[in-house]
């Protein structure tokens, strides 16, 4: 069996890879699984050296990863490819590796030795997305080996090239090449993997069926689970907001990547006052975007990864203006083939009955409400299935803060959006899934805790 890749760019097939068949499969675990030990029992320094050294040829390789982006999954060429994120976050968890997996030591006394150790679950399951598909991978890949594990990485069908780049990377600086591999599986193969025990733990970042499917095959293994799912990621502005940062930023989180952003902005809610300015403002922004093709360096806005995933959000649209809503961007400005180019759009006079404010999107578009205060507000946010990200704006940090108390959600952003601070637990709450990456949660995650009670005398 093959997956194949059809480039969002012309439709043209851009990459086939044939999946591993079932003794294949079982062989690249088994090969995993031997070589864990070895690996785990190398001084955690040296660990850490190989896979910044890893990292390092994922930059030298950048120049052809850009472009190669944009035919797989249609992010423009101008923006420069993904390894500003992937080397920030590679970094921070390697310097943050000593203390977060340290010894936690309870007493070294001529009686007794108590101490608890962070050791590795063994064999890392990796399922990566095709929307930033280097940094989501790093993200576990980088820590699941520094903290002793072997990995599988298995990317999405629609960019199979970035995981071959990766191991490439990683065993050009050293990493063996069973302690890293990149695998094409089915996803019958993947379900069957878990099922059978083959992994330690598996990370998944995908949609909420994915997250579902990666439950149900795991269901009775007692295999330890990290999902990242859907998101609706709401913005609030606030009467006393930077207004033009505030529709700088948010309008960027809605539009940018096409709208294909793990936490992008989805819903933005405006108080009363500042309603109408805002809008006016946004539309100017989104009236300066420029549609086409992603290699063309003056493309600001490129083509979603298929075809249907623009329909989908064609469909949203559709729904919410025969409802009622208004759409302020003229199509005459942003010629569209039907297909994989899709205009942005923003919407007012939209509420909650319309699946554009309540089911992901997850595309360029984005509905605007005036809210009358802050109750309003959260209550609107928090009438969602999802909770990944919320961003508010003001210039009271105390206010934010109590906001942020009362909103389900993972993050909680004051002043900015759509960003990933290694320091901080990427996690999720309802819909959106379960477990935390990166920070020293990450390290918790992608290890398990371990217990030595020694009697001396």
């Amino acid at each position: 069996m093959t997956i194949t890749c059809l480039s969002p760019i012309d439709g043209s097939v851009y990459a086939t890879r044939a999946t591993l068949n079932e003794f294949e499969a079982a062989e690249a675990v088994a090969k995993a699984r031997a070589a864990q030990a070895a690996w785990a029992a190398r001084p955690l320094a040296e660990r850490v050296d190989l896979v910044l050294a890893g990292v390092a040829n994922v930059g030298a390789m950048n120049d052809e990863i850009v472009p190669e982006l944009a035919w797989q999954m249609g992010r423009p060429v101008r923006y420069g490819g993904e390894f500003g994120g992937f080397n920030e976050r590679s970094q921070y968890m390697a310097d943050i590796a000593g203390d977060a997996l340290a010894e936690i030591a309870l007493e070294d006394s001529t009686e007794f030795k108590r101490v608890i150790k962070r050791v590795p679950h063994g064999v890392v399951l990796v399922v990566a997305p095709w929307n930033y598909p280097y940094m989501t991978a790093i993200n576990t890949v980088a820590p699941a080996l520094i903290a002793g594990n072997t990995v599988l990485l298995k990317h999405a069908s629609q960019t199979p090239l970035v995981g071959e780049r990766m191991a490439r990377a990683f065993h050009a600086a050293g990493v063996p090449q069973d302690v890293f591999q990149n695998v094409f599986l089915t996803h019958q193969a993947t379900s069957a993997l878990i099922a059978d025990r083959a992994f330690g733990f598996v990370n998944f970042t995908g949609s909420v069926a994915g997250g579902r499917a990666m439950e149900a095959a795991a269901q009775g293994t007692f295999t330890g689970l990290g999902l990242e799912l859907g998101g609706k990621d709401p913005g609030y502005v606030m009467e006393d907001a930077d207004l033009d940062a505030a529709v700088d930023t948010l309008i960027d989180g809605a539009m940018f990547n096409s709208g294909q952003c793990c936490c992008g902005i989805e819903r933005i809610y405006v108080a009363e006052s500042l309603f109408d300015a805002f809008v006016q403002k946004a539309v100017t922004v989104v009236e300066g975007y420029k549609l086409g093709n992603p290699l063309d360096p003056d493309t600001t806005l490129g083509p979603m990864a298929q075809a249907r995933f623009a329909d989908t959000v064609r469909s949203q649209t559709a729904e919410a203006v025969a409802a009622g809503a208004k759409a302020l961007i003229d199509p005459a400005l942003f010629p569209q083939d039907g297909g994989a180019y899709l205009m942005p759009q923003i919407l007012v006079d939209v509420d909650h009955s319309m699946r554009v404010m309540r089911e992901e999107s997850f595309g360029p578009v984005v509905g605007i409400m005036p809210v009358k205060d802050d109750t309003e507000a959260i209550r609107l946010m928090n009438d969602s299935d999802y909770g990944l990200t919320a961003s508010l704006w003001t210039q009271d940090a105390a206010r934010a803060e109590s906001i942020g108390d009362a909103i389900e959600t993972g993050t909680v952003f004051m002043n900015r959006a759509d960003y990933l601070d290694p320091g901080l637990c990427w996690t999720g709450c309802k819909d959106t899934g379960r477990g935390g990456g990166l920070s020293v949660i990450g390290y918790h995650n992608l290890t398990r805790p371990k217990s030595y009670h020694l009697k001396k005398a």
